[in-house]
């Protein structure tokens, strides 16, 4: 999946605190996507496949945007912890595209079968 950022112009780059996360830096930007990341990435790909394209040039644009980004599943259980850096999650990017997810299959969810 980073082949897809790679591809996109973002350069990968190791962080010796963190060198199984990928750290990608485009112009005066960088960003770490979590491995929870991808995994939820994965399956937006399978809902939104027509508009996954859109999405991961959000991702690029939010880090451009906001220039120090850690795209992760859960802010309250990120695996990266970095001073100066904002928190994302796939929600936000989707919020941004006016895209969500109805997860009915969620025992939390209010929508239950």
């Amino acid at each position: 999946m980073k082949d897809l950022f790679i591809n996109k112009g973002l350069v990968i780059k190791t962080d010796k605190d963190y060198k199984h996360i990928d750290h990608f830096e485009i112009e005066d930007c960088d960003c770490y996507i979590e491995p929870n990341f991808y995994t939820q990435l994965e399956y937006i790909k399978d809902h939104f496949e027509s508009k996954f394209e859109l999405i991961v040039d959000e991702i690029i644009d939010s880090t451009k945007r906001n220039k120090h980004v850690i795209f992760t599943a859960d802010y309250e259980n990120p695996v990266v912890y970095k001073e100066g850096y904002i928190y994302r999650e796939i929600d936000d990017i989707l919020g941004l595209l006016k895209l969500s997810i109805d997860n009915k299959s969620n025992p939390d969810s209010d929508w239950k079968d």
